[in-house]
Formats: structure tokens, C-alpha cells, sequence
């Protein structure tokens, strides 16, 4: 496995486990294989100093970073996300699948990804908005609408997409909606942008089961994380007669066979100070005990890496839904295969938010806006397509869905890259 000069040996992390992606695809690819170093190497990648003065008058400095992982088929696209593990590796590894994610859709971008090293929850709102805004003025270089467009993604939101594009628009002389998407709907953001992850998940998973012979009413679903992604996708599969029996977030984990009603949840976390474990509707599980539930479709939809070899063997669902990005490590796809597991990958199972970040900004550019039933609909038609088009292939050739996903998405991004030609 071959790494930049810039990343160590021991310090390969998400970004490793990208290039194994990469590495399992590429003898599916036939002629294009020749190609494939151009996945293994993002674009670009900046790293930047992002000072910020405290409320008490104390100057601190974070670390930023973007990346532009491929930029062949479009401008790059990409999450924001604050987090105190926010590294380079991690940075290109979601810029990486999001190349793919996009291609899978066959939208007209590449893939991108930003992060800053910090804690957000030891900020004060005035302490976050300079952040965002330095770490704006820093990265705006490489960012812009027909460039580069931010998304909301880990303890980022519709507020800090605000503050990026007003620090961008300030500093280009001109308002600027399309550098951003997921922003305030009054700031031109779209309808059914905030579910439309979670949304995604639920019309990828639908397809997947009629395909498997599964029943939507009373499938019992178990899920990690109950943030945009997971409360969104939860509302969903309800709706649609499916029972929530678990639910994991940082506080802890909640189960009932019985069903856990996701509407009441959601509104008991936003009375006060609720923690999810003291839910009145559900009883508490030992953190472990949450991937060994007895369910038919386990959705992680949290962070990266947590299906692991130390767990995967545990696991008792007939579906799992990649809510998140990277999710599941390749050691541990491997013991779920085995199983007889069917794994819905990231690149297309969480793809509703790309999706409709693209659909958001289309209309900013054209300055017309759709409902949100059309927004709804255009994501369902967008997704199944895409699904249907990786299942066939991946049955076609007997290879496993995210394989197939990834030959997809790859061969897209590569015969634009051969098409192109190199310059000089």
C-alpha cells in the first residue's frame, strides 16, 4: 500500500482504510485499473492555522483542514464537522468516500471534506462563530461555488453554514448562497434537507428488503446515534410500521422489543436537561450489549469505525445500514459477509444528504425552489436508481455491494480522468 510522503506508517488511520477500498476494487475495473492511483492521492489538501479570540481575552489556536480528494467529474463536495479527533487521515479518508458517494449518484461534483481539531461543546456561540469565520477566510482560497461547497456534518449546522457563507460572500464582495449547502431555508437552503440522510437510508434499506423478501411492517430496527441521521431515519422507518427496538448515542443505550416511539424520544431529549438513557419508554443496556440486539436492520449512523473484528462476530441483524461514513471496518465486513449479512454501504446508503445538498444547490443557482414533496420525491427516484443500478451489478458479477458500488462510482470518476487527459 503506497502513502503520501506527508503520512506516516503509523499514522494511516481512516485514510488506510479508504485505500483498502481502493486496493479491492481496482482488479474490477479491466483498462481503467491504470488509473486507479489517481483515488489513492487526493488533489489537495490544506491544513491551516485557525486562531480565535476567547471570550476572556486569551488567544487560542486549532487546527484546520480541506481536502479535495478529486475534482475530475465536478467541484469538490464536502462536510464541515468540529471534532477534538479531527485528523488529516480522517479529513481524506470522508473527502475519499465522498468522491465515490457522488459518483454512485452520479452527481456532477467530487469529493471534498473539512474538519477543525476542537471540542465544540467547551464554545460559546460568539467563540464558534469567529472560529467558523477565521477557519472561512483561511480555506477560502480553495472554496466557492463552482470550486468547493461546504455541508453541515459532525457539530456543524444550519448556523454555521450561515456563517460560512456570509464570511465568504463578505470577503468575494458578492452574496454567495451556492458555497454552502444545508444552510437556513431563508438563506436559500433546501426543503427536506435537514432528514434527507436519514430519509435516504430508509428508501435504500426499503429496496434493499423488497429484493431480500423482508416486510417494512414490524421489522425491528436497532440504531446508533439519534442526531439528524439517526432521529430523521428512525421517524421514518416508524412511519412506515417498522418498531425502533434500540437506540445508542453517547449517554447510552435504550431497548424495548417492544418498540421505542421515536417522536416521544425526541421530545424528552429537548425538554430540558433528558439524557437518552433515562427515557421513561425504554430500559438501559450495557453499551456492548447494543450490537448483539436481536433485530432484522442495525443502523449505525454515529461515527466512523465502529463495527469492528471485536464486535462484528455479535452482530444478529440480516441488514445493516451504513448511516455513517465508514462505519464498518474491512476486517470486520469480511466476518459479516460470512455471516450472511447484507451491508448497505455509506456510499450510497447515506447519500440523501448529498443528494439533496445538490438539488439545494441548483436552485440557488437558477434562483427557483421546489416543494418539499418534489424534494422528497427527486430523492427517492435519485436513490432507488442508484440502488437498483449497484444491486444488478453486484449480483451480475457476484461481488459484494460496496465492491459494486465502488466499480459504480470509480469507473465514472475514471473515464473522466482518462477523458480529460493530463495537463501538461
Amino acid at each position: 500500500m503506497q502513502l503520501p510522503s506527508y503520512l506516516h506508517n503509523d499514522d494511516i488511520g481512516q485514510w488506510g482504510v479508504f485505500l483498502e477500498q481502493i486496493d479491492r476494487v481496482t482488479p474490477h475495473l479491466g483498462a481503467l485499473g491504470i488509473w486507479a492511483d489517481t483515488l489513492r492521492r487526493p488533489k489537495r489538501c490544506l491544513i491551516v492555522d485557525v486562531p480565535v479570540r476567547m471570550d476572556d481575552g486569551t488567544v487560542q489556536h486549532y487546527e484546520g483542514f480541506r481536502v479535495q480528494h478529486n475534482v475530475s467529474r465536478g467541484p469538490g463536495k464536502g462536510g464541515l464537522r468540529y471534532h477534538p479527533d479531527v485528523t488529516l487521515s480522517e479529513v481524506m479518508a470522508l473527502a475519499g468516500w465522498m468522491t465515490v458517494k457522488v459518483a454512485v449518484l452520479n452527481l456532477p461534483y467530487g469529493g471534498a471534506k473539512g474538519g477543525i481539531r476542537v471540542d465544540p461543546k467547551t464554545f460559546s456561540s460568539s467563540e464558534l462563530e469567529r472560529l467558523t469565520r477565521r477557519y472561512t477566510s483561511e480555506v477560502g482560497i480553495i472554496i466557492g461555488p463552482d470550486k468547493d461547497i461546504m455541508v453541515p456534518d459532525v457539530n456543524t449546522n444550519e448556523k454555521v453554514m450561515a456563517w460560512v457563507m456570509d464570511t465568504y460572500s463578505i470577503n468575494v464582495g458578492t452574496t454567495s448562497p451556492g458555497v454552502v449547502t444545508g444552510k437556513p431555508v431563508n438563506l436559500g437552503g433546501s426543503l427536506g434537507r435537514r432528514d434527507a440522510t436519514g430519509r435516504g437510508c430508509y428508501v435504500v434499506a426499503r429496496e434493499a428488503m423488497r429484493r431480500l423478501g423482508m416486510e417494512m411492517n414490524g421489522a425491528r430496527v436497532a440504531i446508533q446515534g439519534f442526531g439528524n441521521v439517526g432521529d430523521a431515519a428512525a421517524r421514518v422507518f416508524y412511519e412506515s410500521g417498522a418498531k425502533i427496538v434500540a437506540i445508542q448515542d453517547v449517554a447510552g443505550t435504550i431497548y424495548n422489543p417492544a418498540g421505542i416511539h421515536p417522536l416521544q424520544l425526541k421530545d424528552f431529549l429537548a425538554a430540558g436537561k433528558n439524557s437518552l438513557v433515562d427515557f421513561p419508554g425504554a430500559e438501559r443496556l450495557p453499551d456492548k450489549d447494543f450490537w448483539s440486539v436481536d433485530c432484522d436492520i442495525l443502523l449505525p449512523a454515529a461515527l466512523e469505525n465502529q463495527i469492528t473484528v471485536g464486535n462484528a462476530d455479535s452482530i444478529r441483524a440480516r441488514l445493516i445500514v451504513e448511516g455513517a461514513n465508514g462505519p464498518t471496518s474491512p476486517q470486520a465486513e469480511d466476518i459479516l459477509l460470512d455471516k450472511g449479512i447484507v451491508i448497505l454501504p455509506d456510499v450510497i446508503a447515506n447519500a440523501g444528504g448529498v443528494t439533496v445538498s445538490y438539488f439545494e444547490w441548483v436552485q440557488n443557482l437558477s434562483s427557483f425552489f421546489w416543494k418539499e414533496s418534489e424534494i422528497n420525491a427527486r430523492l427517492d427516484q435519485a436513490l432507488s436508481d442508484a440502488f437498483k443500478a449497484v444491486w444488478d451489478l453486484s449480483h451480475a458479477r457476484k461481488i459484494p455491494l460496496r465492491t459494486a458500488a465502488f466499480v459504480v462510482a470509480c469507473t465514472r470518476v475514471l473515464e473522466a480522468r482518462q477523458l480529460r487527459g493530463l495537463y501538461p
